[in-house]
């Protein structure tokens, strides 16, 4: 088990973060649920038809934008 710290203030380095911001945006946000079961069937409905046509995290930024924000946050503290 490898551990790897995460800067605070910079969830964006996380991909598992990126994936949980686009469920909400695209399945959960704005919805009305009845119970915790439909939102539950909601999200695994979300995640079978992401798995059926599954598109991999790309980084639009640069190495060196990556860089600078971890940077910006390690100065900001």
């Amino acid at each position: 088990m490898h551990f790897h710290f995460t800067p605070v203030g910079s969830p964006w380095l996380n991909q598992i973060e990126t994936w949980f911001s686009v469920i909400t945006r695209q399945s959960i946000r704005r919805g009305s649920f009845s119970s915790v079961k439909v939102l539950v069937r909601q999200i695994r409905d979300y995640i079978e038809q992401w798995n059926a046509n599954p598109k991999p995290f790309e980084w639009t930024a640069t190495a060196g934008e990556i860089l600078a924000k971890v940077q910006l946050v390690h100065t900001e503290r």
